[in-house]
């Protein structure tokens, strides 16, 4: 891709740098916001500057945060008897995309995996396990990705609270609705028949 501007080069260049975005694509973004008036950039570039420079970790659950403590933590209408337990900012997002769930969450920053050099010291769980020490959580809901290495972290977290009061569960795991029964791997398929409700607990057979 040949440029006669070393600016748009440069803006392109950066733009490509973003996860999933290409040359072509940044260059669509470009010459969008060349053709934007110039305070209108201004104020783009300015919320990007400010968000990266100014955002914060919430010291309680180490989600994104504008303050010491984030809005959900800070949400007396969250049953904070119940903290979800995540691999990262993501997974909030998503649980809370279906608004079905009101209590807390924990961020642990990602999940253990030695071979990339995960260990325990990386990963929030030392400050999970004094949260449960120090607050009235009755149940931890491990919403971790279904792998070998989420299901590894899982075991560690339940091994470090073991001596404590807390409930642990996870989400239940099965055949996504709409999928092929065929095309489920083993795993998945093995825990949906180990994990079975009974019919009338999701369909009314009146």
């Amino acid at each position: 891709m040949v440029f006669s501007s070393r600016l748009i080069e440069d803006a392109v260049q950066a733009f490509s740098k973003l996860p999933g975005i290409g040359k072509k694509t940044a260059l669509r973004m470009v010459l969008h916001l060349l053709r934007q008036e110039k305070e209108g950039v201004t104020e783009f570039t300015a919320a990007i500057d400010k968000m990266r420079n100014e955002i914060r970790f919430c010291s309680l659950c180490h989600n994104v945060s504008d303050a010491e403590i984030c809005a959900l933590c800070a949400n007396p209408g969250r049953n904070r008897s119940q903290v979800c337990v995540v691999e990262n900012i993501r997974d909030v997002i998503a649980i809370e995309s279906t608004q079905q769930y009101n209590g807390l969450y924990h961020v642990l920053g990602g999940i253990l995996s030695p071979l990339d050099g995960v260990g325990p010291e990386q990963l929030q769980i030392t400050s999970l396990v004094d949260r449960v020490k120090q607050h009235e959580v009755a149940e931890l809901i491990m919403a971790l990705s279904p792998t070998i290495e989420g299901d590894t972290t899982v075991y560690y977290i339940s091994r470090q609270l073991k001596d404590l009061p807390v409930q642990l569960t996870t989400i239940a795991r099965g055949i996504a609705f709409g999928g092929e029964l065929e095309y489920a791997d083993e795993m998945t398929l093995a825990r949906s028949i180990a994990k079975r409700l009974p019919v009338d607990s999701y369909v009314n057979t009146k």
